[in-house]
Parts: C-alpha cells; sequence; structure tokens
C-alpha cells in the first residue's frame, strides 16, 4: 500500500482493515487504527501533511520507535539521492566550506521534495541536519565530537560505537546506517589532509580541523567492515594548572619541569597507550621560552605550540605508486639543517630515535619527545630497541652509552584504574654504572591511602627526599628552585610510607 492510499485510508475515503500490513517502513508508523478524537483532526486536516503531523504528534507513544525506523529508511535513500547529483563537488576544494554547506542544503532540499513525503517541520530539519552531518560532517557520532566530556570515539563497526568520558568506556545506540556510510565518512576525514584510504592503501593516520587524532582501517584488513578512532583533543590546550587541578601533577613537579625546559634538559615523556602523553608534552613545551625556534615533528599533526615561532613538520606516506614517502627519520635529518633552538618530536617508534639522540648529543639541548613504556626503566629499553632498528651495526653499549648521555630526565603518566591519568614518576637518568643506565627517582606516586567509596584512588606524588644531580645546573643558569621541591627536609634519612 502507498503512502498516499495509507493516507486517503484515514482520512475515511477506504477503511482500515486488520489483514492490511505495510509495505514500507513508513507505513508501520500508522498501523495502528487512529482512536476517535484523531479520526477526527485528521478528517478535519486539509492537507496529508496536516494529518500526517496529526498522526504522529498523537501516536507518537506508541508508534515512536517505528516512526524512526522510517525516518532513517528516508535518510538513507535521500543521502542516496544527494551522492549521485553532487557526484565529486562534495569533494571540491575550489569550494570554501560555508558553500558547499549552502550548496549542499539547496540540492538536499530538492531530492527531500522529489521524495514526496509528508514531513512535520521539526522531522524535516531533523532529516536535512542528520543527512548534513552524513555528507559534510562526521555522520551519527557528529554529537560525540561536539561533547567536551568525551575524548575518545572508538567505531569498532558501523552498529557499534563506543566513547570514553572520564576514563571509562561505554557502549552508546549510535549506528551508522551502513558500511558504506561509515567510509564515505572516513574518505571524507583523509582527504581534507590529503591521505588516502582505500584497497591497496587501506589504513591511515589523519586529523581533524581541531587537532583530534584519527585512525582509520578498512578491509580487507578490518574483517567486520571500516573501524574508525578518534582521539580528542580540546579546543582549549591544558595548561598546567588544569593538570594540577585534576590532580595529575603536583605543583612541586611543575615547578620542577619547568626548571627541567629551561635548562634545556633533554626530556622523554613515557606512557601507555590513551596515557595522556600528548597533553603533558604540551604542557612541557608551554614552558619553553617564546624567541627560542622550535621544529615539531609528528605523524599526524596535533601538537598544540602556543609560541609563534613553530615550524611544524608532518610525515607523509608513499603514493599509490608506492614513492614520495617522507618518515619521521627524513624529518629529524632535515630539521638540523633548520638552526632549531628545540626539537620536539611527537614520538619516536622507529630507527629516528638514533637521529634523534645524536641530536640531543650535539648540540641540540632541550628536545622533548615521548616513547610508549610502561615505566621508566622500559623507556630506557625501548629507546634502546628503537636505535637498533635503525639498521646500523651498533653495540649495545655504544647504544646504552648514547641514551644515557643524551636523555636528562623521564617523566612517566600513567592511567590509572579508576580512569586518573597521574604523573606516577619523575625520574633522572644519571649515566652508566658497568653496563646498565642508572636511573633514581625524584617523584614517586604513593599509592597507600588507598581510594575513597567512589573507587577514586587518594594518593599523590610524593618527592623521595633525593635531590637530582642536575639541579647544580639550575644554579649555573640561574633558574630559582625552592629547595622544599625536593623534600629537602628529608634528605639524607628515609622518607616515611605515604608521607
Amino acid at each position: 500500500m502507498s503512502l498516499t492510499d495509507r493516507f486517503q485510508q484515514l482520512r475515511g475515503e477506504s477503511k482500515p482493515t486488520q489483514e492490511s500490513k505495510p509495505s514500507s517502513p513508513f507505513d508501520g508508523a500508522f498501523l495502528a487504527p487512529p482512536a476517535p478524537a484523531t479520526l477526527g483532526k485528521i478528517q478535519e486536516a486539509k492537507t496529508a501533511e496536516a494529518a500526517a503531523s496529526a498522526v504522529v504528534t498523537l501516536e507518537a507513544p506508541q508508534t515512536g520507535a517505528v516512526a524512526s525506523d522510517a525516518l532513517t529508511s528516508l535518510k538513507e535513500r535521500a543521502s542516496q539521492a544527494l551522492y549521485e547529483r553532487l557526484g565529486s563537488r562534495i569533494t571540491d576544494s575550489s569550494l570554501e566550506e560555508a558553500e558547499l554547506h549552502q550548496f549542499v542544503r539547496d540540492e538536499l532540499k530538492i531530492v527531500v521534495d522529489e521524495e514526496q513525503v509528508p514531513l512535520s517541520g521539526s522531522e524535516r530539519q531533523r532529516l536535512i541536519r542528520e543527512i548534513i552531518d552524513d555528507v559534510l560532517g562526521h555522520g551519527p557520532i557528529q554529537r560525540y565530537l561536539d561533547d567536551p566530556s568525551i575524548t575518545e570515539v572508538m567505531v569498532n563497526r558501523f552498529d557499534q560505537v563506543y566513547v570514553e568520558r572520564q576514563g571509562h568506556l561505554f557502549l552508546t545506540d549510535t549506528k551508522f546506517s551502513s558500511d558504506d556510510a561509515l567510509r564515505r565518512v572516513i574518505e571524507r576525514i583523509v582527504s581534507k589532509v590529503g591521505r588516502r584510504i582505500d584497497e591497496s592503501s587501506p589504513l591511515v593516520d589523519a586529523r581533524l580541523a581541531d587537532g583530534s587524532r584519527v585512525n582509520a582501517i578498512i578491509p580487507p584488513l578490518a574483517v567486520n567492515g571500516p573501524a574508525l578512532t578518534i582521539r580528542k583533543f580540546g579546543r582549549d590546550p591544558l595548561t598546567v594548572n588544569n593538570l594540577i587541578a585534576l590532580g595529575s601533577l603536583s605543583p612541586e613537579m611543575a615547578e620542577l619541569l619547568r626548571a627541567c625546559v629551561l635548562a634545556r634538559m633533554n626530556i622523554i615523556v613515557s606512557g601507555g597507550t590513551g596515557t595522556g602523553k600528548t597533553t603533558l608534552l604540551n604542557v612541557l613545551s608551554s614552558f619553553i621560552p617564546s624567541d627560542d625556534r622550535i621544529v615539531t615533528i609528528e605523524d599526524a599533526v596535533e601538537l598544540q605550540l602556543q609560541q609563534d615561532h613553530v615550524i611544524r613538520l608532518e610525515s607523509r606516506p608513499q603514493n599509490i605508486e608506492g614513492k614520495g614517502a617522507v618518515s619521521i627519520r627524513d624529518l629529524v635529518r632535515n630539521s638540523l639543517r633548520m638552526r632549531p633552538d628545540r626539537i620536539v618530536v611527537g614520538e619516536v617508534r622507529g630507527g629516528e630515535c638514533l637521529d634523534m639522540l645524536q641530536a640531543m648529543n650535539t648540540g641540540h639541548d632541550g628536545s622533548i619527545s615521548t616513547v610508549h613504556a610502561n615505566t621508566p626503566r622500559d623507556a630506557i629499553a625501548r629507546l634502546e630497541t628503537l636505535v637498533l632498528m635503525a639498521g646500523m651495526d651498533i653495540p649495545l653499549r655504544a647504544v646504552r652509552e648514547q641514551v644515557a648521555s643524551a636523555i636528562n630526565l623521564i617523566v612517566h603518566i600513567s592511567r590509572l584504574r579508576d580512569g586518573t591519568r597521574r604523573v606516577t614518576h619523575i625520574t633522572e637518568v644519571q649515566g652508566m654504572e658497568g653496563d646498565v643506565v642508572t636511573l633514581q627517582d625524584a617523584f614517586v606516586f604513593d599509592y597507600s591511602a588507598g581510594i575513597d567509596a567512589n573507587g577514586k584512588f587518594l594518593g599523590k606524588p610524593v618527592p623521595t627526599g633525593v635531590r637530582p644531580r642536575f639541579t647544580d645546573r639550575f644554579a649555573e643558569l640561574g633558574i630559582p628552585i625552592s629547595p622544599a621541591v625536593f623534600g629537602a627536609q628529608l634528605a639524607g634519612g628515609p622518607r616515611t610510607k605515604g608521607r
């Protein structure tokens, strides 16, 4: 039964029968016979659109789910028709964003009118908004990207979306209409930053306009269909005061780290996936003097440095012919010819680690980078492994000497079981003893306070009472730092656990 026939039936021109079945999702919205009051209002309606509005409004408590499915079905048809009308115009880089939005909106109104389905004003607005999100935005996950309380969006497949809020994962009821709809969102994201994703190059790292990190992978590598992961970054970068307020840092830690950056210490930020290494790297970089020339090197640009004198470099994958790739290692080498005062590498994960250590050992002090590791000791081992990945035949002892002489400080950040992110170690790299790189903690996280009724850790980072050797450099450079930062009152004696 067509929609027109159904409306005629409801208006009294024909009588509904119990045997009649909906021939489309929209017919299902009106399956139940209307109540007498409802029928009276429908018969008084002058147009089919007014009748539809009356039925939808009055019958919504009973048929809302079916009506929602019907709207989804219409959205799918309208979206497909819109893509057929637009063709390549949807990725036309010559159009400004505002022009593209207006162009799509105008075409969409034509498509909706051609469907000849009566919709109420609110339904029409919702339909147009959702289709524009699908075509020009990020589809059904757009609302999560707009929500500042959500830090990560994970699309496992088109009908399974998880989000992270306050360090915990939640399954949502949000779904894409199909694999193709998810694929279109992915292609729109990667095309904006000059990347591509197809069967010959089925995985990609990219970024959104606000700096959020994007990873996408499609079949044949992704067996269950396209998968999309978005690590969000706030529109306003967190400051050191924000981290102190959140409990990630203590004021004493912040004072020490500020002094270390000003004294041009080489710093490695270590931690696991999703612990906040990039956020902490942004905070450390905020201590760099504004007159220093900074070169940042990343796979996908996500650092948010506030200084003016910054050169931002981004690696490039190979093209469809397998040529044209520019690696992080290439960029690190090139940066040495750019007269940098500071080199900030978003993350070392390969042979570029050797070039970075050599730069740190040859006059480019004050460099900062991140590495994936579970502890400060693991970070040293990880750096050694990455150096060996450079493909050069270097004795392990020589590698360790490079690491020990280049790195001054390791700042380790962890995500605790309660979902909070805390700096758990600030560790000095003191040098070599035999074949071992020696480390000394200046701050550690004290877990002895336990947890509260809500499962949140009550512990906090505390100084070990040991004054790092590099503090002599602070005095030489005239960088003030309070002796109490290191728990000087306890130096020379054992520190009481939990203090």
